[in-house]
């Protein structure tokens, strides 16, 4: 399943955005704030990060009700191919967030790496960069629980399905590394139906 998830999830073929700040295409405001869709708020399951929770990170965040959580482990050495599906630009993925017990098709997927002289800025640009069906991204400044973080709305575009979605990331510097929280979502409707869960993380992140 992860398989799957990473092979649906990372594939790409248009070109991305240049890096400054833009409005979403498509007809979508691609980075505009989600507040107004995640109005409803996501009723607060367990808690992902810590030792002894199904991940561990640099950071820990409340997970919505009924989403599960599983690390993601990859031995690069059996397998090559999915060891480079799992790293996007500066970042490896270190956990997958399923929201289907709650009743969407999607994920959070969380994204980490060692080091702790990039900006959350920086992270979130060469993240973007580096899958190439992305553009029309949008960057603010913003906080994540009391942590200095950077967010990114954009547009994924997938040339094969000749289909458009919304994709939304936000990224903290700790003293651990970097941890980048990634939403998707099998279209743009189950994007918005699952920001909640995305704000429930923002909200609640702490530095590990």
């Amino acid at each position: 399943m992860l398989l799957i998830a990473l092979v649906t999830g990372c594939s790409s073929d248009t070109d991305p955005g240049s890096g400054a700040d833009r409005k979403g295409g498509d007809g979508a405001d691609a980075a505009s704030s989600p507040a107004g869709d995640a109005a409803k708020q996501a009723e607060k399951g367990g808690t992902i990060g810590a030792a002894g929770s199904p991940c561990a990170l640099p950071v820990t965040f409340a997970l919505a009700a009924k989403w599960t959580a599983e690390a993601v482990e990859i031995d690069a050495a059996a397998d090559a191919a999915l060891a480079e599906l799992a790293r996007q630009g500066p970042v490896e993925m270190a956990c997958e967030i399923d929201a289907k017990p709650a009743g969407s098709i999607g994920y959070l997927r969380v994204w980490t790496a060692d080091t702790t002289d990039s900006t959350p800025r920086e992270v979130l640009e060469a993240f973007v960069a580096a899958d190439k069906t992305a553009g029309d991204a949008e960057y603010s400044e913003t906080k994540a629980g009391s942590l200095p973080a950077a967010e990114v709305g954009y547009i994924t575009t997938s040339e094969v399905l000749e289909e458009s979605k919304k994709e939304r990331a936000l990224a903290v510097t700790t003293p651990k590394g970097v941890a980048l929280i990634h939403l998707g979502g099998l279209d743009s409707a189950e994007h918005d139906a699952m920001l909640p869960a995305f704000e429930l993380a923002r909200k609640t992140l702490r530095a590990s």
